[in-house]
């Protein structure tokens, strides 16, 4: 299948798509790593009121979940903070855990506080928020990801706010939660995170409050796109608690890990390179690191151009993919958000998602690129 291309000059290339990955559902899922694609979510493009496709949401799961990778729910991918509302996202916690218990797939679920308002709030309220949602995320079945706080951030005055809020919490959940650090270039509204600026010092505050309730810590998930620190931080955890990288930079080295341990994953990209993501962990299950870095090598490229700066604007590549891919009947998102990205940015996107083997099917992924370069003014 060929295509034109535009460029930024104007001009039209030639571009002649490669096949598509032979990465089929394994028949087993991968056991080495823990491994969780945060799922992002599809719009009804005709609903006014605007609400969720839920079989077409729901379907992706399921999607996730036949390649044997447990689904993130309700987290930054799903626009957390970006258009999704608390009450939809409840629904959604309780229609995917809905959908988890019907086919045995492994599920967490974000426990935030964005139904309150923005902006600053006595901590007893944002403990209040996040109980209601841990409630919600329970009667699911799932595992609570305490997710970043933005009215935290801007309401504690240092580390022992961020204690005792957590500890509040941790105190009383009902299976060990997953601790979420989301750096600034995710939402710049939680810079200093856990009391400081200072990111040494916000891991030994983190770290002290894991050691405080390790008993109620099933583990971190660290998105800082930083794989030095992240390993420092992995290596200081107690024993039993996991790091589940969420770096969609270096996620192979840090899920291959060293002589020292390993990563799990809680990764947005798996949305959109779950069958390279599967077949990968598959050829890490067996021992057969060549094969590990030979399928997950053109799979970097793509995360990296999809979480380019600024970093927060990734929904709008995962879906673009997920559309390319034939998971969704159109490409809009939630809010408008589908206009987040540039022409030539998801052009380029196109590229490497082809190049990765993600298209499964390039005849449908070439006459939707051409109809949507079309809508864009753009001959190809």
């Amino acid at each position: 299948m060929k295509i034109d291309l535009p460029r930024a000059d104007g001009s039209l290339v030639p571009y002649t798509l490669g096949e598509p990955g032979a990465h089929p559902p394994p028949a087993v899922p991968a056991t080495s790593r823990v491994a969780y694609a945060a799922a992002h979510v599809v719009v009804d493009p005709l609903a006014d009121p605007e609400r969720l496709d839920w079989e077409t949401t729901l379907a992706f799961r399921r999607h996730l979940w036949s390649y044997g990778l447990g689904v993130a729910e309700a987290m930054d991918t799903a626009q957390r903070g970006m258009g999704l509302d608390w009450p939809t996202t409840r629904e959604l916690i309780e229609r995917s855990g809905a959908e988890a218990r019907a086919c045995g797939g492994r599920i967490v679920c974000g426990a935030g506080t964005d139904q309150l308002p923005p902006g600053p709030a006595p901590l007893d309220r944002i403990v209040a928020a996040y109980e209601e949602q841990l409630g919600v995320i329970e009667a699911a079945g799932g595992t609570p990801v305490i997710m970043a706080s933005r009215q935290l951030a801007a309401s504690a005055t240092g580390p022992d706010d961020y204690a005792a809020v957590y500890g509040r919490l941790l105190g009383q959940v009902a299976r060990p939660a997953v601790l979420h650090w989301l750096g600034p270039m995710f939402d710049p509204a939680l810079e200093g995170y856990w009391g400081s600026a200072d990111l040494d010092d916000a891991a030994r505050s983190v770290l002290a409050i894991i050691a405080d309730h390790a008993g109620a810590v099933d583990g971190i998930k660290v998105s800082l796109l930083d794989a030095g620190r992240e390993i420092a931080l992995r290596r200081a955890l107690p024993a039993g608690v996991r790091l589940y990288t969420g770096d969609d930079f270096n996620y192979p080295e840090l899920i291959r890990g060293d002589d020292q341990g390993h990563s799990d994953a809680l990764l947005g990209v798996f949305d959109p390179i779950a069958p390279a993501a599967a077949a990968a962990l598959g050829a890490l299950d067996a021992g057969d690191l060549a094969a590990y870095e030979r399928i997950f090598a053109p799979t970097v490229p793509l995360a990296r151009h999809i979480f380019a700066v600024p970093t927060y604007y990734y929904k709008t590549g995962v879906v673009f993919v997920a559309w390319l891919a034939g998971h969704q009947a159109h490409f809009s998102m939630v809010g408008g958000l589908e206009s987040a990205r540039s022409v030539p940015h998801l052009v380029r996107l196109f590229e490497l998602a082809d190049q990765a083997g993600l298209l499964p099917d390039p005849e449908l992924a070439v006459a939707r690129m051409r109809a949507w370069l079309t809508v864009q003014g753009v001959a190809s």
